[in-house]
């Protein structure tokens, strides 16, 4: 990694549906940062290597996130940088996680063009109707391996629904790749099912993940209104909806299939799979089952940023505390 790929890679924000990325600094800003860690670099070679990096110079309607400037927005960029930090120089796993846009399963046009030489027949309509069933894509990219694991949901997009994925995903592959962990850091956006809000995210994270493998599970939040900087955002669903541009959702294996065939020149692997279970909405957490939970709030922006310990300790094994632990709790 090149040192302004370590320098713009916490702050890079992309577009889910296309290959766009940008930068939330300037030129000016990277060059002087560039030449404080001993790269020093002009504003034109900055700018020339960022543009063969896939970056782009964009006006204001494609920064959103902007408009909706929370007054501890920075604060909570500099806290994940520093968190990221902590557990990538431990070894330990980070993962970002969000769910893409739902797609109708069945013959419907897919946004996008592609080469072939008759354009493919779709219908006219479309109505939810004629759906085999609606696919409700839940991501989980591996910042360390550059693997993303795409869970297709049938059902509603809940906090349980995320939870019980992100627990098949740690079952399945997390603790293979790093079998020594008892820590895990998810950087997730604000809102959603895996959202800084909602009760039942929490509870479950405790049941589901936490007390069921004896993980530290820490989570940081973006701030709201900046999704776009989640990593998963434009490292796994830009390539996705790249790859199955104008290409019709017809059936679930499909989707899997394409989602299979998803890679990129950086070696992005994308595995696929299925979860077929009913996940019905409005499941409510009391404040006795709350106060239940084994949750520390941090002290930076304590909303966005917690971890969540087991509540049983006989299932944890020795593993050496990271560095600058108070960074993380």
């Amino acid at each position: 990694m090149t040192a302004l790929e370590a320098l713009v890679g916490p702050e890079t924000a992309g577009d889910p549906m296309s290959a766009e990325k940008w930068v939330r600094s300037s030129l000016r800003h990277l060059s002087r940062r560039l030449g404080e860690s001993g790269h020093p670099a002009s504003r034109p070679t900055v700018k020339r290597l960022l543009v063969t990096q896939g970056y782009a110079l964009h006006v204001n309607d494609k920064q959103v996130e902007a408009s909706a400037h929370h007054p501890e927005r920075d604060t909570q960029f500099v806290q994940l940088t520093a968190q990221r930090r902590v557990f990538a120089e431990a070894g330990l796993p980070i993962i970002s996680v969000d769910t893409k846009k739902k797609e109708l399963v069945g013959n419907f046009k897919n946004a996008g063009r592609g080469w072939r030489r008759v354009a493919e027949r779709v219908n006219v309509h479309d109505f939810p109707s004629d759906a085999l069933g609606h696919a409700v894509p839940y991501g989980i990219y591996d910042l360390t391996h550059n693997r993303g694991t795409v869970y297709v949901g049938t059902s509603a997009d809940t906090p349980r629904f995320a939870v019980d994925v992100i627990a098949r995903w740690w079952a399945e592959a997390g603790q293979v790749s790093f079998p020594q962990a008892t820590r895990l850091l998810i950087l997730a956006d604000a809102g959603g099912s895996n959202g800084c809000r909602p009760r039942l995210w929490k509870r479950q994270l405790q049941e589901a993940l936490s007390d069921a493998f004896g993980l530290d599970v820490t989570v940081g939040h973006y701030p709201t209104g900046c999704s776009k900087y989640n990593p998963i955002e434009h490292r796994l669903f830009g390539p996705i909806s790249l790859n199955w541009a104008g290409q019709p959702l017809r059936t679930w294996d499909a989707i899997l299939s394409l989602l299979r065939g998803t890679a990129t020149t950086t070696g992005l692997a994308v595995h696929a799979y299925l979860h077929d279970h009913p996940y019905p909405t409005g499941e409510r957490v009391s404040d006795a089952d709350m106060k239940t939970l084994n949750l520390h709030r941090h002290v930076v922006c304590p909303t966005w940023n917690y971890t969540i310990r087991p509540r049983c300790t006989r299932l944890r094994h020795p593993h050496p505390e990271p560095p600058n632990r108070e960074l993380i709790s």
